[in-house]
C-alpha cells in the first residue's frame, strides 16, 4: 500500500432503510445475470465499482392485498415518500383502509400503525390521511378506476416517559462546617391536594412550571399613602373677587304708610333665555362626561384589540415557523439516515448496517423455525437464508472498499488544500490580511499538478501536457524518488504514442500518482509539508536528496 493511504477499520455498515426504522431490513445485494455471473462479481471491473442493492425476499411472507383483477377492484398506484418507490396493485374497494394498511405493513415488515395512507388522487381527490374505518368505495372510488395513494412511514415513534415516584424517605450526606460527613434522613411529605397555578414561569415546550406563586413568600404590603392629585386647591390659579350692584337696587324703597311711590314708569324685565339652574348644569356635565368616557373607552378597546390581534398573528406565525422547522429537521434527519445506509462512510455507518443485518437474520431464522415446515423445506429455507446473508456481507465489503477509497481521496484533498491556504495575519485594528508566500504558492502549484494527474477522460495531448509539467517539476531535484517518477512518465508517454488502450494505464497511473503524492509530502520538495509531518526530522536527513545532477535525463517523448 502506498504511503498516505488509510485503511478503514473493519466496521459494520448500514443497510439501506427499506422505508421504516423500527424493523431493520438488510441492505440490497447486487443483481447479476445468473449464478455464474454472481460468483465472478468480485473479479469483474464493473462489479468492483459497486452494484445495485437488491432487497432480500422473505420466505413465506404474509399474504399481500388482493392482486388479481375482479369486479370490485381498482388499480391503486402506491408511492412511498420521500424515497419515491412505487408499485401498482389491484385492491378491492370494499375493504376498509385499516385492513389495507395492515396488509401493507405486513408486506413491508414494519411495526403496526407506523404507516400512513394519505393524499388520494386520480379518479377521486382526498387531500388528507385516509380514515381506517372507511372503504375506498366510501371515498368515491368505483370498480375499474385508477388512483394514487402516498405512503409515509413514521420512523421515529415517541416512547412514553416513565413516571417518577419519589420514595417516602431520602438518605442525604451532609458536610458540616468542620468538614465532617453525616447521614441525614429526610421524610417526604406528600401533598394532600394539588396546588393551584397562581402565576410564575411556564415552559411552553415541556409544560414545566417554575417559580410557582403558591410556594413564594408573600410580598410586603406597603401602606397606601396615595396623595390627592389634580385637586382644584392644588392648582396654580389666581382668584379675583368682583362685586356689582346696580343703582336701582341701591335706591329701592317699598310702599309704606306715609310714603307713596309712583309705579307708572316701572317695567317688568324677563330674560331672553330660560333660566339655567345648577341642576340643569350638573345634568349637562354628566351627559358630556358620559360621552367623553364612551369615546375614551372605545379608543382603549380598539387599541387593546389591535394589540391582541397582533399578538395572535405573531403567535400563529411563530407556531407556523416552528412547525416548518420541525418538519425540515425531520426530513433532513430521514434523508441523512437513508444516505447513511445507501452510501456508508464512517465506522458508525457500518456498525448500523451490521446490526440491522444481524437483526434481519435473527428475525428470518425465528420465522423459519416457527413456520411449521417439514425438515427438508426448513433445511432449504435455512440454506437460502445463509446464501442471502453471504451475498449481503459481500455487498457490505464492497461498500467498505468504496468508502475506503472515497475517504482516502477526501483526506488527501483536504491535506493538499490546507497546505496551499494563504497565511492570515492579524492587524492592530482587528482586521486580517491574507498573504500568499512562496511556499504556499509552491504548494498550490503541486496540488494543481496532482489534481491533473488524477483527472480521467483526458485526450492524449492534454495528458502529455500534464506529464510534461510534472516532469519539469520533479527534475529540479535528483534522488531515487524523482528518477523513478521520470522513468514512469517516459514510459507512459511512450505507451500513449503507441496508442495503447486505457485499461493498460490503470496501474501505471496509480503508481505515478502515489509517487507524486509522496513527492508533495516531502518537506525538501514542498516546505509547507513540514507542519503536516508526524515523524522525527532525523529520518528525513537520510533521503539522499541533493541539487540537480549534471547527469542528462532522457527528455519526454524522445
Amino acid at each position: 500500500m502506498a504511503e498516505g493511504e488509510d485503511e478503514i477499520p473493519d466496521a459494520p455498515v448500514e443497510a439501506e432503510e427499506d422505508g421504516h426504522g423500527a424493523a431493520p431490513q438488510p441492505p440490497q445485494e447486487a443483481e447479476t445475470g445468473g449464478e455464474g455471473a454472481a460468483e465472478g462479481a468480485d473479479a469483474a471491473p464493473a462489479a468492483a465499482e459497486g452494484a445495485a442493492e437488491e432487497a432480500p425476499q422473505e420466505e413465506a411472507a404474509p399474504a399481500a392485498p388482493t392482486v388479481g383483477e375482479g369486479p370490485g377492484e381498482a388499480a391503486i398506484d402506491l408511492v412511498i415518500l420521500p424515497e419515491g418507490y412505487g408499485q401498482t396493485k389491484q385492491i378491492n374497494i370494499d375493504r376498509p383502509v385499516g385492513k389495507i394498511r395492515g396488509d401493507l405493513e405486513a408486506e413491508l415488515s414494519i411495526p403496526d400503525k407506523s404507516l400512513y395512507l394519505m393524499n388520494l388522487s386520480g379518479a377521486v381527490e382526498f387531500k388528507q390521511v385516509l380514515p381506517d374505518d372507511k372503504t375506498l368505495r366510501d371515498l368515491g372510488l368505483k370498480p375499474g378506476d385508477r388512483a394514487g395513494i402516498e405512503l409515509r412511514i413514521n420512523y421515529y415513534q415517541e416512547q412514553p416517559a416513565e413516571e417518577y415516584v419519589m420514595p417516602d424517605m431520602l438518605d442525604l450526606k451532609v458536610v458540616n462546617e468542620h468538614g465532617e460527613e453525616k447521614m441525614v434522613t429526610v421524610h417526604v411529605q406528600r401533598p394532600v391536594m394539588e396546588k393551584p397555578y397562581l402565576g410564575g414561569f411556564r415552559n411552553k415546550v415541556t409544560d414545566s412550571m417554575y417559580h410557582h406563586a403558591v410556594t413564594q413568600t408573600a410580598p410586603v404590603q406597603k401602606k397606601d399613602v396615595h396623595t390627592l392629585r389634580f385637586h382644584r386647591e392644588a392648582q396654580t390659579y389666581e382668584y379675583r373677587t368682583r362685586s356689582t350692584q346696580c343703582k336701582r337696587d341701591n335706591g329701592t324703597q317699598m310702599d309704606k304708610v306715609g310714603l307713596y311711590i309712583d309705579s307708572r314708569g316701572d317695567k317688568t324685565m324677563e330674560p331672553r333665555r330660560p333660566y339655567f339652574s345648577s341642576a340643569d348644569k350638573a345634568a349637562l356635565l354628566l351627559e358630556k362626561c358620559v360621552m367623553i368616557q364612551c369615546h375614551a373607552r372605545g379608543m382603549l378597546a380598539r387599541r387593546r384589540t389591535r394589540q391582541l390581534r397582533q399578538m395572535r398573528q405573531e403567535r400563529h406565525e411563530l407556531a407556523r415557523k416552528e412547525a416548518e422547522r420541525r418538519q425540515l429537521e425531520a426530513d433532513l434527519r430521514h434523508k441523512r439516515e437513508v444516505e447513511r445506509r445507501m452510501h456508508p462512510r464512517t465506522f458508525e455507518d457500518f456498525s448500523v448496517l451490521y446490526k440491522e443485518l444481524e437483526a434481519w437474520r435473527v428475525n428470518e431464522a425465528a420465522r423459519i423455525q416457527t413456520s411449521g415446515f417439514d425438515e427438508a423445506t426448513r433445511r432449504a429455507a435455512q440454506h437460502e437464508l445463509l446464501r442471502k446473508e453471504t451475498k449481503l456481507l459481500q455487498t457490505i465489503d464492497k461498500l467498505k472498499i468504496q468508502a475506503h477509497t472515497s475517504n482516502r481521496d477526501a483526506k488527501i484533498k483536504s491535506k493538499l488544500e490546507s497546505m496551499s491556504q494563504p497565511k492570515v495575519w492579524a492587524q492592530g485594528d482587528g482586521e486580517t490580511t491574507t498573504v500568499h508566500t512562496p511556499f504556499t504558492t509552491r504548494a498550490k502549484e503541486l496540488m494543481d499538478l496532482y489534481s491533473g494527474l488524477r483527472l480521467p477522460l483526458l485526450t492524449v495531448d492534454e495528458r502529455l501536457d500534464v506529464l510534461l509539467h510534472v516532469k519539469w517539476t520533479v527534475k529540479e531535484f535528483d534522488c531515487n524518488l524523482t528518477r523513478e517518477m521520470v522513468d514512469l512518465i517516459d514510459r507512459e508517454a511512450d505507451m500513449l504514442n503507441r496508442g495503447r488502450p486505457e485499461k493498460s494505464f490503470v496501474g501505471l497511473r496509480k503508481r505515478l500518482a502515489n509517487l507524486f503524492l509522496q513527492f508533495i509530502e516531502t518537506p525538501e520538495f514542498n516546505p509547507e509539508a513540514m507542519k503536516f509531518q508526524k515523524v522525527s526530522r532525523e529520518f528525513y536527513d537520510q533521503t539522499g536528496t541533493h541539487p540537480l545532477s549534471t547527469v542528462p535525463i532522457k527528455a519526454l517523448g524522445s
